[in-house]
């Protein structure tokens, strides 16, 4: 097997075969074991590009990797040996923003920001907008179905794309989906390849659904308060009364403190959690005082909603801030589970109680409105990016216990390498096996992404 007849298909330039330069290929923001090495990366700028590298790796039945800007943190975008790793980074075109249709068609290696921007011109946003809004790519996105800040409102990555230009593992390029708002002519492949994680296939390019922009700046409100249980109880109120915020997130007293120290946010002792919710609808006002009311009504003591903008804008970066201000601090493993929206309360206080079983720093942030939880596990860097044996038992606790509520494993993340050993546990036997039929046809000698999702 020579990657020489793969450079002089699709030009030596777009090969990289040098050790040194391919390592910062090899992995995605899990940072968990070490993991293989390529035997090249390719620098993909076009579906051709990609299609003679799947030809090339099915012929050699060598494994293909694909990555996007290695924002992942479940280990999807690791290299395993010997494998070709694909960066879509270069194929970065925003190929059409349709205002009449309200849909724009882009490249995967666009950033998912920008889309928004373009969309903006028009009076037009991209919905789903993960924390890493600013650096993922939207072929990442759609790899782990990726949310976000607002998809309580607007829903996940999946219910923006319309259709997608795919890359099979033979070489084949594919379009499913469709441009128009409704159709159900043959299967759901679109739906089915979003969440993915690069083992069905490699996406080229999307279509998708842009939503009209608010006409007026969010409204924020941020409460806080001295109890995990009395924050999710207002949570819920506000889901029960059906005021349909566009943005409703938890944050936990450890992570607020790490981002006090950082930042200076003025912290007070005895709050144990914080409430940021939006309203952006014509009703904005409205939604807001309702959500001060049931803040108030759950034992919220202080509770305070923005004035302009700006304001909105600060008091929303205490929340951007969660991630980084946890990285500060020692390696992190960042956990994605959800649960019934009812189910919230019970969720947090089991995550508390793995961290006091097992001496274990977990700080944790939610997409409260929706349930999903981010636990963070924080423990002392290692030269390998192992994970301490107290970590992973606590972490199967939070897992089991999610799944005891009624939950799932991963919200957004997706599965990667990190979630496979508890997949059966969700899915079941019967599942897996069907999800490995599905599997076998798209992609029937196993190359996509080996040893990723189940």
């Amino acid at each position: 097997m020579s990657v020489h007849e793969l450079a002089r298909s699709i030009g030596s330039s777009r090969l990289i075969t040098d050790p040194a330069v391919m390592d910062s290929y090899r992995r995605d923001e899990a940072h968990l074991a070490e993991p293989g090495h390529p035997v090249a990366v390719m620098l993909a700028e076009t579906a051709a590009d990609i299609s003679e590298a799947l030809k090339w790796s099915t012929a050699h039945r060598v494994p293909v990797v694909t990555r996007g800007a290695g924002t992942g943190l479940a280990g999807g975008g690791t290299a395993v040996e010997g494998c070709l790793v694909i960066s879509t980074t270069r194929m970065r075109s925003i190929l059409e923003v349709n205002p009449d249709d309200q849909l724009a068609v882009v490249e995967a290696g666009v950033i998912n920001a920008d889309i928004s921007r373009a969309a903006d011109e028009y009076g037009l946003m991209y919905a789903p907008d993960p924390s890493s809004f600013e650096i993922s790519t939207i072929g990442g996105n759609i790899a782990t179905n990726a949310g976000g800040l607002r998809c309580v409102k607007y829903g996940v990555t999946r219910d923006s794309v319309l259709g997608l230009e795919v890359v099979l593992a033979d070489g084949r390029i594919v379009r499913t989906g469709r441009r128009t708002v409704k159709g159900v002519a043959g299967y759901d492949l679109t739906s089915l390849l979003v969440g993915s994680e690069g083992t069905l296939g490699v996406v080229t390019s999307a279509t998708l659904k842009l939503q009209p922009k608010p006409k007026r700046a969010p409204v924020t409100v941020v409460g806080s308060f001295d109890s995990l249980r009395s924050a999710a109880d207002a949570v819920a109120a506000v889901v029960r009364d059906g005021i349909g915020p566009s943005l409703l997130e938890l944050i936990d007293r450890a992570t607020l403190r790490a981002v006090d120290d950082w930042k200076r946010i003025g912290l007070e002792d005895n709050t144990a959690a914080m409430l940021i919710a939006q309203a952006d609808g014509v009703d904005a006002d409205a939604a807001a005082a309702a959500m001060q009311k049931h803040f108030e009504q759950a034992g919220a003591d202080f509770v305070a909603v923005s004035q302009d903008a700006a304001e909105a804008a600060q008091l929303l970066e205490i929340r951007r801030l969660a991630y980084p201000a946890s990285e500060r601090l020692g390696q992190c493993l960042v956990e994605d589970v959800g649960v019934p929206r009812s189910k919230l309360p019970d969720m947090l206080e089991s995550i508390d109680r793995a961290a006091a079983e097992h001496s274990v720093k977990i700080m944790t942030v939610a997409h409260a409105g929706d349930g999903n939880v981010h636990p963070t596990f924080v423990f002392d860097r290692t030269e390998d990016g192992s994970v301490p044996e107290a970590v992973w038992t606590a972490a199967d606790e939070v897992f089991r216990h999610a799944l005891e509520l009624g939950g799932t494993l991963t919200g957004e993340h997706g599965v990667g390498v990190l979630k496979r050993r508890w997949l059966s546990l969700e899915l079941g036997e019967d599942s897996m096996q069907l999800h490995r039929s599905i599997k076998a046809a798209f992609d029937p000698l196993g190359i996509l992404n080996p040893g990723k999702g189940f």
